[in-house]
């Protein structure tokens, strides 16, 4: 077979090459679906440019894995090999992405795993390639597996930039150039102490884009929105969720549009219209003497207080939300830096990044939502009425402040 080059026009890199077994790759339905697949979700409801898809950045996780495995002078196979993986590293996305994962039992890797190795995907990637390295290799398995999925790897390097290309949010461009060409593969990928300042950058960008972009107040709760709508219609047996992977955003919409549960059905025209509930509650984790303990409160405790608050106050259950942001992770912090010839972790070398780990929770919150018609009746809502809170840290400020002088 002839592996004549051809090229895809990316927003971000420009031309990006591609070989005939890859075009085969995109063609197959499997891969076409992901245009069909936002890849932040309903993120366009705050900001309009980010109608972006996972098929755009799993190309652009190819391009960049290419250049990192020919930057570790790897083998061609094994950048070959690379490329397969990031380009189908999100193969087994639901629709909207990370929103429908949410209330799923199994993660996208599993589902990823299940369309390479359980479809007529297998058939042909077989054709060139071992089906459980590609496996290996998204899950961050093995010598190469950091490349796709590790604390610096190539999939974090794309949503930066293409989030923040789309969306307009300046926050997210990161020097990958610089990050790539300082990095080498050992036990994972360690980092040159010359590429730590791009690192600080890439750490810092993603302290930002949380509370601008992935936790914004207003995606959360479009976010808990769909989910509860989603759940219900996977709970009725409207859908089966072993059957996600074959839907797209288009499909899932529909479904809701014309859904027999009502709830559903308000809850689309709700997102269709933009009828968001309103925030009448917000208590910044960085409060409490302990943050983490409030990622320890289980959604069943959530569920009950929720449901307390709409008989105290008049409401459907169904329309009262009480969200968390995500835990701020922030895996970056963990890379291995390398300083004559010494391993020391990021959070060492860096006085920034370590003021960033201490930073992180003054960010999320938790949040108290419903509509916007009965926001007026909770002038004087108090959340620990009805949740269990972690004690108040009455003296924290000062060092919060602190850190955040560090920082600037």
């Amino acid at each position: 077979m002839s592996d004549k080059k051809k090229f895809i026009r990316d927003s971000v890199y420009g031309d990006i090459r591609l070989n005939e077994f890859e075009v085969r790759i995109m063609d197959m339905p499997q891969f076409q679906r992901l245009r069909r697949i936002k890849q932040l979700g309903l993120i366009s409801l705050i900001y309009p440019g980010a109608t972006h898809t996972r098929f755009e950045h799993c190309v652009g996780t190819m391009h960049l894995g290419s250049k990192l495995s020919e930057e570790l002078e790897l083998d061609s196979d094994e950048i070959e090999l690379i490329r397969a993986s990031g380009l189908l590293h999100d193969i087994g996305h639901g629709p909207f992405s990370h929103v429908s994962e949410g209330v799923l039992s199994v993660p996208h890797e599993e589902l990823s795993k299940f369309v390479i190795t359980k479809t007529s995907m297998r058939d042909l990637l077989e054709e060139k390639f071992d089906v459980d390295e590609i496996v290996d290799i998204i899950n961050g398995k093995g010598r190469l597996g950091p490349i796709v999925s590790g604390e610096l790897d190539v999939d974090r390097m794309d949503y930066l930039l293409r989030d923040s290309h789309n969306t307009g949010v300046s926050y997210g461009i990161i020097d990958y150039e610089r990050l790539i060409s300082n990095l080498t593969l050992d036990d994972g990928l360690i980092l040159d102490i010359k590429g730590v300042q791009a690192a600080e950058g890439a750490l810092v960008s993603r302290y930002f884009m949380y509370p601008s972009v992935y936790q914004h107040h207003t995606t959360r709760i479009v976010n808990t929105m769909f989910r509860r709508a989603l759940k219900r219609i996977i709970d009725e047996g409207i859908i089966d969720e072993n059957d996600i992977y074959k839907y797209d955003d288009t499909d899932i919409i529909s479904l809701f549009r014309s859904c027999e549960d009502n709830y559903a059905k308000d809850i689309m025209y709700r997102l269709d219209n933009r009828i968001v509930p309103k925030r009448v509650k917000t208590i910044r984790l960085d409060n409490f003497k302990f943050p983490e303990k409030m990622y320890k409160i289980k959604a069943e405790e959530l569920r009950k207080a929720e449901k307390e608050i709409a008989e105290d106050y008049g409401l459907d259950k169904d329309y009262v939300f009480i969200n968390i942001a995500e835990y701020p992770r922030f895996d970056e912090m963990k890379t291995q830096v390398s300083v004559e010839g010494k391993l020391y972790p990021l959070t060492e070398i860096s006085n920034i990044i370590g003021a960033l780990s201490k930073a992180r929770f003054n960010i999320p919150d938790i949040s108290v939502y419903v509509p916007e018609e009965e926001k007026s009746k909770f002038e004087k809502f108090k959340l620990e009425n009805y949740l269990d809170l972690p004690e108040i840290d009455r003296e924290k400020f000062h060092g919060i402040h602190y850190d955040q002088i560090k920082l600037f």
